[in-house]
């Protein structure tokens, strides 16, 4: 008998490129998601199909990254087996029809959230459903670090995996779970799709945390998350070095989480609005995520530009996720997003900007 499962996608609040350093990270799941049909199989294959795509086929005892599959569903699939594999935790062949409502390299982790599927699909046919999210969640990492050749943190497998808005500290493990009712506080947040390619940005993304781990050997540490703040700022570091801004970065908006964070609990739209503007800010100037001469493709600083243009002193923007192509995200009074969706969807297309509810 086929059962059921769906997996949300994610949004990131706060926290740019920082849980890849065991920072701070605020995130939600929301209502767009990945969802499966399955049934375990009884064979040594797990077998997925998917509208429009080629069937995938995995065998559970063939379970070696392969640098062909880099980027591909079949390596999330193999290292999701092989993370169980690897935690003493049972496995088994399956089929399963997978849907998606994520839009493709629109930021909202598709690539997290089909990964978290599967580690349920896993956990509730051969492990009784007992597998832990935070289990499922490092599987999940595993998968796209070793086997998808994404050098991911965990805030995105972490917020699919538990479904809520969560506050998440990585250096402590202490994850609180945060009521984000924005529409309570006459707000909308959406995202636009700027169409931005991302073929040949995986060396983009992988310098971003190649740069901060550099800066955290010198202090003779592993991330930045284990550097004292006040003493990386106490040195006199050169603004004009790439590794150094990304590193003020990392600082910054490490404490800036805590401060949006609180925000959201004291519902306090207004101070939030102005730490999104300063996160968009810092990603901006000193992260350096917006554009990359790998592509040369300028839409994402299109649409933050066009972002500051509509809601320059009445809302908030910044660059979504990992940056270089992608989403802008926004969040405004509400009475404003109808012409902010109208003016977005002129340069990049009907459909492009999405009202994002939260779950």
């Amino acid at each position: 008998m086929l059962k059921t499962l769906f997996t949300p996608g994610r949004t990131e609040l706060a926290g740019n490129h920082t849980d890849h350093q065991n920072g701070r990270v605020l995130a939600a799941a929301i209502d767009r998601g990945i969802s499966a049909e399955y049934e375990a199989n009884y064979g040594k294959t797990v077998h997925l199909t998917a509208p429009e795509k080629e069937p995938i086929d995995v065998r559970i005892d063939h379970l070696s990254p392969r640098t062909t599959e880099f980027g591909s569903s079949k390596a999330l699939v193999r290292g999701m087996l092989a993370a169980f594999h690897e935690l003493g935790l049972n496995i088994g062949g399956f089929n399963a029809v997978i849907r998606s409502t994520l839009p493709p390299g629109a930021g909202l982790s598709s690539s997290a959230a089909f990964s978290v599927l599967l580690g349920k699909i896993l956990s509730d046919l051969f492990n009784d459903g007992a597998v832990q999210p935070i289990v499922i969640a490092r599987a999940a990492q595993s998968a796209e670090n070793h086997f998808f050749g994404k050098p991911c943190g965990l805030m995105s497998q972490l917020t699919c995996a538990l479904g809520k808005t969560i506050y998440v500290d990585l250096a402590t493990n202490d994850i609180e779970q945060v009521e984000a009712d924005f529409e309570g506080m006459g707000l909308t947040l959406c995202l636009t799709d700027t169409g931005g390619s991302h073929a040949e940005l995986a060396t983009s993304y992988a310098r971003i945390p190649a740069d901060m781990v550099y800066i955290a050997n010198l202090f003779d540490k592993g991330v930045l998350g284990d550097v004292d703040p006040a003493e990386f700022r106490s040195r006199g570091w050169d603004p004009a070095n790439r590794p150094v801004r990304r590193a003020m970065h990392f600082f910054d908006e490490n404490e800036r989480v805590l401060l949006m964070r609180d925000a959201l609990k004291e519902r306090d739209g207004q101070a939030y609005m102005r730490l999104m503007n300063e996160s968009g800010r810092s990603s901006e100037l000193l992260l350096n995520n917006i554009v990359t001469s790998a592509t040369g493709d300028l839409k994402l600083q299109e649409g933050l530009e066009l972002s500051r243009r509509l809601l320059e002193g009445r809302g908030a923007w910044r660059v979504h996720g990992g940056g270089f192509a992608g989403c802008v995200q926004a969040l405004m009074p509400s009475e404003l997003f109808e012409e902010y969706k109208a003016e977005m969807e002129k340069s990049f297309g009907k459909g492009k900007c999405m009202k994002i509810k939260l779950l």
